[in-house]
């Protein structure tokens, strides 16, 4: 007889840890671009998807964990066009004028 155990809430790799890590990132952006400061939230937003992907680029197959969503180039370059596109938004954007 064998004890079952509930789920394990941790992760399981250190792609999992980065993953969080970007998430915490993506969501303190959000939090910016809620509070009406919208280029540092975006900034930020693009600066997570950066982080996924240099994580993505160095971890294995096994240790990208929830990163790992097709093989590594597609990954990598999704990741890296989304990031670097959101920082050139972030960019030049022109001010809007305050009616």
């Amino acid at each position: 007889m064998t004890a079952e155990r509930g789920p394990r809430r941790r992760p399981q790799t250190f792609g999992g840890v980065v993953y969080l890590v970007v998430l915490a990132i993506a969501g303190t952006g959000l939090a910016f671009t809620a509070g009406g400061a919208w280029r540092t939230g975006v900034s930020w937003v693009g600066a997570g998807l950066l982080v996924a992907a240099a994580a993505r680029l160095v971890l294995s197959e096994h240790g990208a964990g929830m990163l790992r969503v097709r093989r590594k180039i597609p990954d990598v370059l999704m990741l890296v066009v989304a990031g670097i596109a959101l920082l050139v938004l972030a960019v030049i954007v022109p001010d809007q004028p305050v009616h």
